[in-house]
């Protein structure tokens, strides 16, 4: 049954708000992805050091309407 499940998406749109119900996503931190690239990218031209480190951010859940009731474990 549909209302038995949850939709979750990543990558997240204003078109998603459109839908029925509106999904939850998890949305991609453009702004702090772009500041970051950047970063590297100026200290790198600037001849600093650049490691090949994991870049990583911080996920946020965007929760709307797709999602299922909770179900008791026992």
């Amino acid at each position: 049954m549909p209302e038995d499940i949850s939709v979750v998406g990543f990558d997240d749109s204003a078109l998603m708000t459109c839908t029925e119900p509106p999904l939850i996503m998890v949305p991609q931190p453009i702004e702090e992805l772009g500041r970051a690239a950047v970063t590297l990218l100026v200290n790198q031209i600037e001849g600093a050091t650049v490691t090949a480190d994991e870049l990583l951010f911080e996920p946020e859940l965007v929760v709307r309407g797709s999602t299922g009731p909770r179900f008791a474990r026992t």
